[in-house]
Parts: C-alpha cells; sequence; structure tokens
C-alpha cells in the first residue's frame, strides 16, 4: 500500500482557484494510473491524498521502492493547466504485508499513513517505509495530543526567557520568551517535542494567547519589584497571525497588565508571512501602530524576497543559528551573516545573532560589526525566578570556554558581574537610543 499526499498543494488552490485545483488532481490520477502495473488499483482517498495498492510485489521492499520512485517523478513532471503551468512534489508512505498476513485493510491504510507522515515530518517530497517505531510514534502522539487539549486548563505551561546580550558592553538588552510543558509524567518537556502538534491541532492559538499574557505579566512584575526591564519578545505562529482578532488580543494584554506597548516585541518568521502576504502586512502594520515593534526570526531560512522584506514592518531582523553555528569553522558562514548584518544596517534595523554557543563564534561576530546576540553561550533559558537574577547585570562576554550550563541552573551562565548590593545598572532596552545603542532605531523604520 502506498499512501500519497500533494505537497503544498493549497497554493495550488489559492493562487488559481478551486476549479483548477480539481483539474489537476483529475490529472494526477490520469499519471499515477500510467506509472502502475496492471492490476494495481489507484484510489483518491480524500483531498489532495491518493492511495495506490499493489497485489503480489514479489521483491518486496525494493519493488516497492521503485513503485514510489516512479510515482514520484510522474507527480514531479509539470502539469499545464490553462496558459499556466504548475509543479508538485508529494510525500509518500509505504507499508507492506509481508510477515503480516492476518493484517486488516484499515491497519493497512494506518501504516502507510503513517509513513506518509513521516515523510512530510523529514522535510517531504520523499517516501517513508512504515515500520513498527513508526506505530509506536504513532501511539505517543496521540497520548500528547490528547494530554495538550488539557495541559492548559490545568496551567501545565510554563514560561521560560532566554537574555539577548549587548556583545560590546555584556548588558542585558532583551529577554526572549520560550515556552515549556511542565508534563505531570514526562517531566519539563521541550517546546521541539510539542509544538509542532498545537500547530497542526490549532492548540497554538490559546497556548499563544496565553504564553503573550503570561510574559506581560512577568514584565510588569518585573518593573514593579524594581528589576530592570529590558524589551521582553514573544513568538507568533503562522496561525495567530492569521486570527483577525490578534491585534485586539494583543491591546487586550497589555491593558490587563499595563505593560508598556514599547518593550514589547513580537517574533514571525518568514514563511510566516508568506501564508497571507497581505493580510500579514496589514495586521503587522496595525501593530506597529500600537507601539508594538516586529522582529523578523530565522532570517535567510525562508523564501521571501527582498522586495517583501522591504514591505515588511519590523524593527528587527534575528540571524538564523544556522548560519551563526559555522561561524569561525566554516568560510562560507562569515560572509553571508556579515552580509545580512550589513543590510540590516542599511535599513535601520536592529540584527541580532541566534545560537551563539561558542568562543569562536562570539570573537567571528564582533569583527564582522554584529552588536547583539544570545544563546547558550551566554545563558540557557531559564524560569522567571531565576531570570530575575540575571536582569540588571551584565554577563561575561569575555573570550573565554563555551557554556555548557543547564537549563535550570542560572548560576553556571556566563556569571553576572557587578552583582553587589542595591540595584545595578541596565542597558537601555535593545534598539533604543542611549548607552551606545543604534541610533537610528530611536524612532524605528517607518
Amino acid at each position: 500500500m502506498l499512501f500519497l499526499d500533494l505537497d503544498r498543494f493549497k497554493v495550488i488552490n489559492d493562487s488559481l482557484g478551486h476549479d483548477a485545483g480539481d483539474r489537476l488532481l483529475v490529472d494526477v490520477a490520469n499519471r499515477l494510473r500510467g506509472v502502475v502495473r496492471p492490476g494495481d488499483t489507484v484510489a483518491r482517498f480524500g483531498g489532495d491524498e491518493f492511495t495506490i495498492l499493489c497485489d503480489d510485489v514479489a521483491g518486496g521492499e525494493r519493488d516497492a521502492v521503485l513503485i514510489a520512485e516512479r510515482v514520484a517523478a510522474a507527480v514531479g513532471a509539470p502539469f499545464t493547466l490553462d496558459d499556466n503551468e504548475a509543479f508538485l512534489t508529494t510525500s509518500l508512505g509505504i507499508a507492506l504485508t509481508t510477515g503480516r498476513e492476518d493484517l486488516r485493510a484499515e491497519a493497512l491504510i494506518r501504516d502507510a499513513d503513517a509513513a506518509m507522515y513521516r515523510a512530510k515530518e523529514r522535510g517531504k517530497s520523499r517516501y517513508e517505509l512504515f515500520d513498527s517505531a513508526m506505530r509506536a510514534r504513532a501511539v505517543d502522539r496521540l497520548e500528547v495530543e490528547n494530554a495538550l487539549h488539557r495541559a492548559l486548563d490545568r496551567g501545565e505551561f510554563r514560561v521560560f526567557y532566554q537574555p539577548a546580550v549587548d556583545l560590546q558592553t555584556g548588558d542585558l538588552v532583551g529577554v526572549e520568551s520560550l515556552v515549556r510543558w511542565q508534563h505531570p509524567e514526562r517531566g519539563l518537556v521541550g517546546p521541539d517535542q510539542f509544538i509542532a502538534l498545537t500547530e497542526e491541532t490549532g492548540l497554538i492559538v490559546p497556548l499563544g494567547s496565553w504564553v503573550l499574557r503570561e510574559a506581560c505579566r512577568q514584565w510588569k512584575q518585573w518593573e514593579e519589584s524594581g528589576t530592570p526591564t529590558p524589551r521582553i519578545s514573544v513568538n507568533l505562529s503562522a496561525r495567530q497571525l492569521g486570527q483577525p482578532d490578534l491585534v485586539d488580543v494583543v491591546v487586550d494584554a497589555l491593558d490587563e497588565t499595563g505593560m508598556d506597548p514599547s518593550r514589547l516585541s513580537l517574533e514571525i518568521t518568514e514563511s510566516t508571512v508568506l501564508e497571507d502576504t497581505e493580510s500579514a502586512l496589514g495586521t503587522l502594520e496595525a501593530l506597529r501602530m500600537q507601539g508594538v515593534r516586529i522582529s523578523l526570526d530565522d532570517f535567510g531560512t525562508g523564501y521571501a524576497s527582498l522586495a517583501l522584506l522591504k514591505r515588511l514592518p519590523v524593527d528587527e531582523l534575528k540571524v538564523d543559528r544556522s548560519f551563526v553555528k559555522g561561524l569561525g569553522r566554516d568560510p562560507q558562514d562569515s560572509p553571508i551573516v556579515s552580509t545580512v548584518v550589513g543590510l540590516a544596517g542599511a535599513l535601520g534595523l536592529v540584527a541580532i545573532a541566534e545560537g551563539v554557543e561558542t568562543t569562536a563564534q562570539v570573537e567571528e561576530l564582533r569583527r564582522i560589526g554584529c552588536r547583539y546576540a544570545q544563546g547558550f553561550y551566554f545563558a540557557r533559558p531559564q524560569p522567571p525566578e531565576r531570570m530575575t537574577t540575571l536582569l540588571g547585570g551584565r554577563l561575561d562576554v569575555s573570550a573565554a570556554t563555551t557554556a555548557t550550563a543547564p537549563e535550570l541552573d542560572p548560576s553556571r551562565s556566563r556569571r553576572v558581574v557587578g552583582s553587589g548590593r542595591g540595584r545595578r545598572r541596565y542597558a537601555p532596552p535593545l534598539g533604543l537610543d542611549g548607552g551606545g545603542h543604534h541610533p537610528a532605531l530611536a524612532q524605528g523604520r517607518r
């Protein structure tokens, strides 16, 4: 059994219309019939999903893979729709009945479907063979999904904070809000194990709203306690950005907590904006009008053009960790990071390097003129009570050893200096004029 899903088929419907999409599905079905063997069965399973039942595959896994490769090649050839050319790729899952003679039809489809989702998770436009580990992952996925539906009501989520640092002074100039799940049985669960599920199920919307309110509440608590309060950033998902009431949700969170809007930065990614560019631009402009700052995260890894960057109402560019990782080792990464930093400066934006973990990376960032950075080298994400001990001080940004501090131990972060009694000096919030910070950012880019 082959289970296949057309990757990003929604783009066809959105750009050329549903009539064109329906005709394209007919063309795909005809191509599939043309590459399978006589006696094999091709069926549209639903939406943009198809199944192919191959009887008597003598070569087992080898022949099944050959069929999958023929299918992928057929779907990958260009299609013609009126005067337009369309290109598709497909993610395929393969399930075999070899050694499983008692397998029911429903179970075979289920296993092929699980393998197809595995192919999508690994980057799409590929095939995956089902194995027993996939079944275990599918069961675990269901358990996690069920638990997620209850986690928010039970108060199981936590917000941790990771500082951004001025590489010249060591001042903490911002903190990023990062959600964690305090699972009653699994302990502290990182976002890589549940965020994708919340996006698929739509739970990311209420969860994201809760993180926003919690971050605003925490900022206000720090301010009222006399703790120096740099800007705090919160990530927005594509689903959140697409919500028609997002601006109201943000304004309500600011009003409820009394947080200064200029101290809040909302982080988006290139792919987030590309979901619905015009709507996203309107929402971002409305948020900027409320005094909130916008940061473009993972810059350089998506498909946004420089023309789109010119239109985006952003204040900061965060250089993706994939480029920072090779600094000091890969000679190709330094020119890329240097170009991004130069581009940000030319546009009046702040550039922040993400994922800094080594002394070599810090030194190279300084050399190419990147002023701000965050990463494990300085501090891992901290719970709010431990983040309080870092705020208002300076982190050691000297060339020393790589930090390997555990997430819950701020005492092993790059050590805060000037930690004597009394209120400690802190830097102006990231992007504001003063203390040697980027002067063009006092007004921001309009």
